[in-house]
């Protein structure tokens, strides 16, 4: 096991409440995974995705009128984009046997700088929201990242508390990012 996975575990353990274990996650949700269990919640690192076990996600957020879960299912499905670039990630929130949360970690493709990540595809299914399912979520990116670059930036305007409560700042310096965490001990 890397530094990488030290790193994410210490960060999981030192940002929750309640057991941590780690566990294997039944098919078909995703092969080579990295797993931490937050009580009822499990945080998975994932290298593999079976999209049907996102149907509930997409479903949701197309209700709610966001399009980026589709657009996350045609990139991955077309290999436009896997998660799969030095410093990528991408992390499912599973409970109960179903995929509840999603978020992912890019190389910001609109940033002209080296070593800027983009915090991406963050959702959350309705009935699992404010219980913290979001913020383990964000937690194992930031975590992730650390290791990879200086500085996130996601673009949002639905989610903008969420992120300035978990210490984004706003930024209006550039119309491609809204929020931006700087971090420490980047690669």
């Amino acid at each position: 096991m890397g530094s990488n996975f030290a790193n994410f575990f210490f960060a999981a353990l030192n940002s929750r409440r309640g057991k941590i274990v780690f566990t294997h996650v039944p098919k078909p949700y995703m092969r080579g995974a990295l797993v931490v269990r937050t009580q009822m919640t499990t945080i998975v690192k994932i290298t593999d995705l079976e999209l049907d076990s996102l149907q509930a996600l997409r479903a949701e957020s197309s209700r709610e009128g966001f399009r980026f879960m589709e657009r996350l299912c045609d990139e991955w499905a077309s290999g436009a984009n896997r998660f799969n670039h030095p410093g990528e990630a991408l992390f499912l929130a599973i409970a109960e046997g179903l995929v509840v949360g999603i978020c992912g970690l890019n190389r910001d493709p609109y940033a002209t700088a080296p070593l800027i990540g983009r915090v991406r595809r963050l959702y959350v299914l309705r009935a699992y929201r404010r219980s913290g399912v979001g913020r383990a979520l964000l937690d194992a990116v930031i975590a992730h990242a650390r290791g990879h670059f200086k500085l996130l930036r996601v673009r949002t305007e639905a989610a903008g508390d969420f992120y300035a409560t978990h210490g984004f700042r706003r930024d209006a310096s550039d119309a491609e990012a809204t929020h931006v965490l700087e971090l420490t001990h980047a690669a």
